[in-house]
């Protein structure tokens, strides 16, 4: 017979017995031996024996346990074996999860651990926080080498997926019970902004949260612990208490079949040997069945078993250390067994019934653990169907069972399995968790909130508060062209060219195409006024034509009269090239037409000024003028002044032409579609170029404007080029500074501006004349006081 020894080490503080809860580890161990002597395909004919030791926890009763299971005496010998028929094959401890200290094989080479290896509980932790939302935490750590461990791994896991941590307290190993700290480390839990607080730590550690939390009433906190502690279930005695609607990450654990009928049937008579189990009947029941050595109080009821034990003692579920208990048992079988094969196949000449076991084989087993040297690989599946592995090298997930806590009226305290977690699972399938199932802590009716700044809604954006965490921020309105069509935006999107922004930033709009039209309201006044100066000139002309033997219209050169009247009808003609939707065709005339035009009507009023010039400085005989006067010069003028325009036009079309270009910047919510310049020196050239004609046509004018004669124009020249020069001097600055539609407009007013200019102030008086006052269109009218009433050539 093999003989396992059950060290049961009791967790919890001095001064508290924790007798009904832990012992639950002393049945899982009965039943897993039960099971290994019952099964004919493990072990076959041997039979697996035990020994329970308590270790209640204090150094002196661990030690004292230690020594009276290595010596066999109440009275232990160290370095003294007093057992002469038994000795154990290993030990199994009943305490704890995986502890990274025992994990040297250096140090501890025949130890292994059931309990998984917390490297994935972070991750799971922060994917529950993520899960809800929760990105302002409070973490409660124990202030011991495992606790560091963790609040890296942690820290590490939060950084990286933005949540951020509003108070780290150190939790001590040790505890004065009931000293000043207590209110101190609540009057913390309660000023901390965080209704999501993590502890995580040993038995030890967690006396300061169990006594606080018992005595020190807090509510509103979302508790997510490291595992199910015993203080959780235990300590949850009222209906307000501060661990109400908490979570609990712990390892996955099959439900073991059998395990219930178990608890149902076993009781103190089928293991005599056992001292605490009818102390712990005597404690449930009030009964001692007969044979205890408690004595006979009275006869039991036919049906006491732990399965109608009720109240805050839960033992018919199977608790993590149980569960490794149990599996433990099974690893040791299954590694004994293997043994015993192992040496059959070699021939060992040895009683193979009780193989002699050398120490280094099977050796002190920790933390429900089996650690075998030469056989670490073994791999099996218990008969909950979980399979259990004891190379650590094959533990490539990890799986977590999340629960909440629940307390009820009558003191019952429950964890309910709400959800898993699964490690190095496809994204965002690691976590499971059924909501309709939580209990949320008292004062919350939904999912509560843990943030440090409440989330920036669609159309804002998250700007960081200088020295606090980056969860802290403040939100400001997305800025013009900057769209944020989701919360919590740490930037705005800038809305694509051919869009906008709606008023509210959360979506992009797309921009409506338009140009200067007909049917735009300020297209059709400036395209009406263009056709109606044309036929006004046009009828001007008329006029003139009809008139044309008058004196009047012959005293400064019919001819040039003609071609002004001509150029300025094509003035306000070429204004209704800048209206209407742009294209190539209209882009190339713009310029063309404009600098042409304008150049024959400007350079036809100084060649009428310089008619009128010389036709006053003939009047010495003899005199070099009268020669260029007759010769006919001025009408030299306009080619000449007009080639030197074509040639810029010319040179501004073979470099740098105008095209169709688009203006997504000029008008909110509208892509405006222009003829872009080309090149802006080429037209300012242009422009220089006609201005530079103006004005030197107005100076010639100005200096003619006195000399004398009835029909002398040369003032209604002055003021015409004044007013020509004083229109596009102005357009300069307001062209540089509209864009769009406004800047089209504004290119058309000022043609036509300037062109009506030229209109009124050189032929309205001579319309005036010719129309209301005839009588004085003839010399004779003015020299005899007859009218012309004739129209016959002189």
């Amino acid at each position: 017979m093999f003989a396992l020894v059950l060290t049961f080490l009791n967790p919890a503080r001095p001064l508290r017995i924790r007798i009904p809860t832990n012992y639950q580890y002393v049945l899982a161990f009965y039943f897993a031996i039960q099971e290994v002597n019952k099964d004919s395909h493990l072990l076959p004919n041997l039979t697996l024996g035990f020994q329970v030791h308590n270790a209640f926890s204090s150094d002196q009763f661990t030690l004292w346990s230690t020594l009276l299971w290595l010596s066999g005496k109440m009275d232990p010998l160290p370095n003294y074996n007093c057992q002469t028929q038994t000795k154990s094959a290993a030990v199994i401890v009943s305490y704890g999860p995986f502890d990274p200290m025992l994990s040297d094989e250096d140090q501890f080479p025949s130890l292994y651990q059931m309990a998984p290896k917390d490297s994935s509980l972070a991750h799971g932790m922060v994917s529950l926080l993520l899960h809800f939302g929760w990105t302002w935490v409070a973490l409660f750590i124990s202030d011991d080498l495992k606790g560091e461990q963790f609040l890296r791994d942690l820290k590490a896991e939060l950084v990286k997926n933005g949540i951020c941590v509003a108070l780290t307290e150190k939790l001590p190993d040790t505890k004065t019970m009931y000293g000043p700290s207590d209110i101190a480390f609540m009057s913390r839990i309660r000023v901390s902004s965080a209704n999501v607080h993590i502890l995580h730590g040993e038995a030890g550690s967690l006396i300061t949260v169990d006594l606080a939390a018992e005595f020190f009433l807090t509510t509103g906190k979302v508790w997510i612990m490291a595992a199910k502690w015993d203080i959780v279930t235990s300590e949850m005695n009222h209906m307000l208490h501060s661990f109400h609607g908490s979570f609990s990450f712990s390892p996955h654990k099959g439900e073991i079949p059998g395990f219930q009928h178990f608890l149902k049937t076993v009781d103190p008579s089928h293991y005599p040997e056992d001292f605490y189990f009818p102390k712990l009947w005597l404690h449930l029941f009030h009964c001692s069945p007969a044979g205890s050595l408690c004595g006979k109080i009275f006869n039991c009821p036919e049906n006491a078993s732990f399965e109608t034990v009720s109240g805050m003692i839960d033992m018919s579920t199977m608790s993590d250390s149980s569960y490794f208990i149990y599996n433990a048992v099974y690893a040791l079988a299954h590694v004994l067994h293997n043994m015993l094969i192992q040496k059959s196949e070699m021939g060992s000449s040895e009683d193979t019934d009780q193989p002699r076991l050398l120490p280094w084989q099977v050796k002190l087993s920790q933390y429900p653990c089996a650690r075998i040297d030469s056989y670490e690989k073994i791999q099996f599946t218990n008969r909950a169907g979980d399979h259990i592995s004891l190379d650590e090298k094959s533990k490539q997930r990890a799986h977590y069972d999340i629960h909440n806590a629940v307390n009820f009226p009558a003191g019952l305290g429950l964890l309910v399995k709400v959800g898993e977690f699964v490690s190095k699972s496809p994204l965002g399938q690691g976590l499971v968790i059924t909501e309709e199932m939580i209990e949320w802590p008292i004062g919350f009716t939904e999912i509560p909130r843990s943030v440090c700044s409440q989330g920036c809604g669609s159309g804002f954006w998250k700007v960081p508060q200088e020295g606090r965490p980056v969860c802290c921020f403040a939100c400001v309105f997305c800025p013009e062209g900057h769209i944020s069509n989701h919360t919590g935006r740490w930037q705005c999107v800038l809305c694509p060219t051919h869009e906008y922004p709606n008023s509210d930033r959360t979506r992009c709009l797309p921009k409506m195409v338009t140009f200067l039209a007909y049917q735009d309201p300020l297209g059709m006044e400036l395209a009406c006024m263009a056709l109606c100066l044309s036929a006004l000139t046009a009828a001007v002309l008329g006029v003139f034509v009809r008139h044309q033997h008058t004196p009047i219209v012959k005293a400064n050169n019919r001819a040039l009269s003609y071609i002004l009247l001509i150029s300025l009808t094509f003035c306000f003609l070429c204004s209704l090239l800048f209206i209407g939707p742009p294209n190539t065709a209209t882009c190339t005339l713009q310029p063309i037409a404009f600098g042409l035009v304008f150049t024959v009507a400007v350079s036809t009023v100084l060649a009428k000024t310089v008619t009128v010039i010389l036709a006053f400085k003939v009047t010495a005989p003899g005199r070099r003028m009268r020669r260029l006067l007759v010769s006919g010069a001025p009408n030299f003028i306009i080619p000449s002044c007009s080639l030197i325009q074509l040639t810029l036009c010319g040179v501004w079309l073979g470099t740098s032409p105008p095209f169709v270009d688009s203006d997504t910047h000029s008008e909110h919510g509208h892509i405006i579609i222009t003829c872009n310049k080309g090149s802006v020196t080429a037209f300012y050239c242009g422009l220089g170029y006609l201005g530079s004609l103006a004005l030197g046509t107005f100076t010639m004018a100005f200096l003619a404007r006195n000399l004398p004669d009835t029909f002398n124009e040369a003032k209604f020249l002055t003021f015409s080029m004044l007013v020509f020069c004083s229109v596009w001097l102005t357009f300069l600055p307001v062209h540089h500074s509209t864009k769009g539609k406004v800047m089209v407009a504004v290119e058309v007013f000022s043609i036509l501006a300037s062109s009506a200019g030229l209109l009124g102030c050189i032929f309205a008086p001579k319309c005036y004349v010719i129309l209301l006052r005839p009588h004085s269109c003839s010399l004779h009218g003015f020299r005899d006081k007859t009218l012309c009433g004739s129209n016959k050539p002189s």
